[in-house]
């Protein structure tokens, strides 16, 4: 069992911000902006590659509403989904990576970086 279905079953404790019967919103162990939380759905799915449209189409709602929560609606925010290994992902259950709080870079596709890697 994944650490994130360990979190969703109350085997490991998370701060929640919001929980519904299909997915659970938790800030980050290791944040990187004054507001990082994970979005998960609770039933285990690897990857978003797995994800089927029906999940997506569900959690879209869910995440607005914890925009609206945390009061990143109007003043902006980050969705990030890693996915495989390639793409940074950790976890290997789907998850999304909301930041916000504040005005946030992207150092990693600057043009200096795009620049450096070709």
């Amino acid at each position: 069992m994944c650490i994130f279905c360990k979190i969703v079953e109350g085997e490991i404790p998370s701060n929640k911000i919001l929980e519904n019967d299909e997915f659970l919103c938790f800030h980050d162990a290791n944040p990187r902006a004054p507001i990082h939380l994970l979005i998960i759905p609770k039933v285990h799915i690897e990857k978003f590659q797995d994800a089927p449209a029906s999940i997506m189409s569900a959690i879209t709602p869910f995440i607005q509403e914890v925009a609206t929560k945390m009061g990143l609606d109007l003043s902006g925010y980050r969705l990030i989904i890693n996915n495989g290994e390639n793409g940074g992902q950790e976890v290997p259950h789907l998850h999304f990576h909301l930041l916000g709080g504040t005005k946030l870079s992207w150092p990693h596709f600057s043009k200096e970086a795009t620049h450096k890697s070709l």
